[in-house]
């Protein structure tokens, strides 16, 4: 059986992720069964091996792709793969249109953006990586893999409203754009899910004691009490929503989260960028919120006793009135919380930001030599 392995023909195929966060976890993840679904998807004559290692050089913020297409095919060149495959979480547009991925024949590489592949992402690289690398070893007329004819559209299968444009200098240039509507909506969800809120959620440990510490304060004042009886759900939930749009709004503002477009960011790709920054946060401090009214309502119920609360409130009390209780407390605790954010590390916090990225110094990783 080695034998026969070894008598084959060998194909290369490299993984690169760009910038070496997210998108690595991807490749790592990816490397490892790359080669089976190349050998069921695009030839099984062939022995498969797969490369992985981290972009070179920053991905450029103008929404083009040619820069990281050229640092791909040196990239390719130099380690002696067959093709590449770069995968980034850099969401990408040509024509006003997200752009999900792109292939170059000439230079024997393709990129996929992460984020254009919606919330389930994963499982759709893997069906676009196997598609484009058949694309690339057929549009490049190399015999060790037989003409597939037109591509087989797994990735378009996997992920609806995408379709395929050739570009208009070269026709070894092939796109896949997404729609107008479906194809925003699916980008801005997939930037959340690749700006992982869950990092952010943890990563934001002294908010969440300014707010567990506030609301222990709160618990304990007869005031607050009689103001959660007297305030109705309307105005509970307008108080909530004001006390996590604050939370959200000086995050951004003191730490500086907000995207401005200049010279390298153009207007669309910072208004993705800032929505990104704002979906991620409202979600993680959402989930903080819903871990704080859980832990208040125990509280209340552990530390208020019953006839204590009544004699305060001048009336028989049921569970409701634990659940206001807990509503308005956290709701004041979510306020005060934001004195805690200002406490944070900057780099901890600027994680939050989708165009945030440590210094690419030191990107450059020495797998290959």
């Amino acid at each position: 059986m080695a034998a026969s392995d070894q008598q084959r023909p060998e194909i290369v195929v490299g993984l690169v992720a760009t910038p070496p966060d997210y998108p690595a976890k991807v490749v790592a993840r990816l490397t490892a069964e790359l080669a089976g679904l190349l050998g069921e998807r695009v030839d099984a004559d062939v022995r498969w091996t797969v490369r992985e290692g981290w972009g070179e050089v920053a991905p450029r913020r103008d929404g083009g792709v040619e820069a990281l297409l050229d640092d791909l095919a040196r990239r390719r060149a130099d380690a002696r793969w067959d093709v590449a495959i770069c995968l980034t979480d850099l969401p990408l547009h040509t024509d006003g249109v997200p752009l999900v991925a792109r292939t170059s024949a000439r230079r024997g590489v393709a990129l996929v953006s992460l984020p254009a592949l919606g919330l389930r992402h994963l499982r759709a690289v893997r069906a676009a990586v196997p598609e484009l690398v058949g694309r690339l070893l057929t549009d490049a007329r190399q015999d060790r893999v037989p003409p597939a004819g037109e591509a087989p559209g797994e990735l378009a299968s996997q992920v609806g409203a995408i379709h395929r444009v050739v570009g208009e200098t070269d026709a070894g240039e092939l796109g896949y754009v997404a729609s107008q509507l479906i194809g925003r909506v699916r980008l801005v969800t997939g930037m959340v899910r690749a700006n992982r809120p869950g990092r952010a959620l943890l990563g934001l440990s002294k908010l969440l004691v300014g707010v567990f510490g506030t609301a222990a304060f709160a618990l304990t004042t007869s005031t607050i009490w009689e103001m959660g009886d007297a305030l109705g759900p309307l105005r509970l939930t307008a108080i909530m929503i004001l006390g996590l749009t604050a939370l959200v709004a000086w995050l951004i503002i003191a730490h500086d989260l907000w995207e401005k477009p200049d010279r390298e960011t153009p207007a669309e790709l910072a208004r993705l960028f800032n929505v990104g920054t704002i979906l991620t946060l409202t979600l993680a401090t959402a989930v903080s919120y819903l871990v704080l009214f859980a832990g208040t309502i125990l509280a209340a119920a552990l530390l208020i006793d019953a006839p204590v609360l009544e004699q305060t409130l001048q009336r028989p009390v049921d569970s409701t009135d634990y659940l206001m209780l807990a509503w308005i407390i956290s709701s004041m605790a979510t306020v005060g919380g934001a004195i805690g954010s200002g406490l944070e590390d900057e780099d901890t916090v600027r994680a939050a930001a989708y165009g945030y990225h440590p210094d690419p110094g030191g990107w450059r990783d020495e797998k290959d030599g």
